[in-house]
């Protein structure tokens, strides 16, 4: 057996190679910060682009180290040093090549300078894009298409997640609710008038996957609880994706205040409900909703913003600032301030938005948060950039958290 061969078995029981291994040292930034043995850890999310037209494609780019988007990614990455990290858009392939190869090829090389980062434990899982539901879900009358997945996408797995950790992940303990019938929610915006009984009894509400990775700090466990919910546009009057993800937006709300407002999820090992009260997380991932302007169906995004299990943060930039002024255009009739912007979309509709978060529990303390959107003129400014992009649409979020 190859060596290849075995690391690859081993990632397919819940981790990645190396995952077992606890000797192996943390990267500097981190052990500066304290490390997972002093219970201060940096938590980064980031819509890194890293999907790809067709499957496969993202495990050939990465099989070299010479690739300009994954070596340029790579290079944010390692400027913000996280100490677990969360990758929007990486496209998953059931072998879990892709994040091993990114792991091996890119983060664990410098780039440009930067120090190399080593992160022994990761977790990966399927989702639902480009997962053919055999429905006509948009009714066009053709089956088969992008748009008829359970998550849109061209092919299974397509704008999938990963997550990076230097401490340990408990892989027994992981939750996925990949397969959550969107009609068991209550009161849920489903449009039953647009899909019907029939079809609407069978959707799934998360258009990737929601899921609870435990991580071990210490003796203690934060829980990163990540999604990509589907983007609040691409349909019709009926506002079916708003509605979406309104509600796969609602999900996290209603699974951490657990008891009976949880009581109707089920995992995909067929757990019920929530959180337990106490319980120490982190909401990360791109919710593709602004608290304030955009296309969200209202309040979507403040039901977690105003929730009392959870506080904001408020990242912010120099960079964002400077990209709303230099582009107008939507920007100027925004209500938000430009400088909590995480991602620089279309200047005409709908503007550059806040729709990428860190949302820590209340029970853990913010030691420090920001938005990585260099302004003009400073180190790694190149690497946002303006369109197209080096890199992606989206800038990283983190937030330096410590156990109490």
């Amino acid at each position: 057996m190859s060596r290849r061969t075995a690391l690859t078995r081993r990632s397919l029981v819940g981790g990645l190679a190396g995952a077992a291994v606890t000797s192996i040292a943390l990267p500097a930034a981190a052990s500066e910060r304290g490390g997972a043995g002093h219970r201060t850890l940096r938590f980064m999310t980031y819509n890194a682009s890293l999907n790809r037209g067709s499957q496969g494609q993202l495990v050939r780019d990465l099989s070299t180290p010479g690739n300009a988007q994954a070596q340029a990614v790579a290079e944010v990455i390692q400027r913000c040093a996280p100490d677990v990290l969360l990758i929007n858009e990486f496209d998953y392939d059931a072998e879990h090549l892709g994040v091993q190869l990114f792991r091996d090829n890119y983060l664990a090389r410098s780039q440009n300078g930067q120090a190399p980062l080593d992160f022994p434990h990761a977790f990966t899982a399927a989702v639902n894009t480009g997962v053919d539901s055999g429905l006509d879900l948009n009714g066009d009358g053709t089956l088969r298409t992008g748009d008829d997945a359970w998550g849109f996408g061209l092919f299974p797995g397509q704008y999938g997640m990963a997550v990076y950790s230097t401490a340990p992940i408990d892989h027994r303990a992981v939750r996925t609710f990949q397969l959550q019938l969107w009609s068991q929610m209550p009161d849920s915006l489903l449009p039953w008038d647009y899909y019907g009984r029939e079809i609407g009894k069978r959707l799934r509400l998360s258009s990737k996957s929601h899921w609870d990775v435990p991580v071990r700090v210490g003796r203690d466990t934060v829980h990163v609880l990540a999604s990509h919910p589907t983007p609040p546009s691409f349909d019709g009057s009926e506002d079916r994706n708003g509605r979406r993800n309104h509600d796969e937006i609602r999900f996290w709300a209603d699974y951490i205040t657990g008891s009976r407002r949880g009581s109707w999820i089920r995992d995909d090992n067929g757990g019920t409900g929530g959180l337990l009260p106490g319980s120490r997380f982190v909401i990360m991932g791109d919710l593709n909703s602004d608290p304030q302007d955009g296309d969200s169906w209202p309040g979507a995004a403040r039901q977690l913003l105003e929730h009392h299990r959870i506080q904001d943060p408020r990242p912010s930039s120099e960079g964002a600032v400077a990209a709303a002024a230099a582009q107008g255009g939507a920007n100027t009739r925004h209500l938000g301030e430009h400088r909590f912007d995480t991602a620089d979309f279309t200047d005409q509709a709908p503007g550059n938005l806040r729709v990428d978060y860190v949302l820590p529990s209340s029970n853990l303390r913010v030691q420090d948060s920001q938005v990585f959107w260099p302004a003009p003129g400073q180190p790694g400014a190149e690497l946002t950039g303006s369109y197209p992009f080096p890199t992606s649409d989206h800038r990283p979020v983190w937030a330096d958290l410590r156990v109490r």
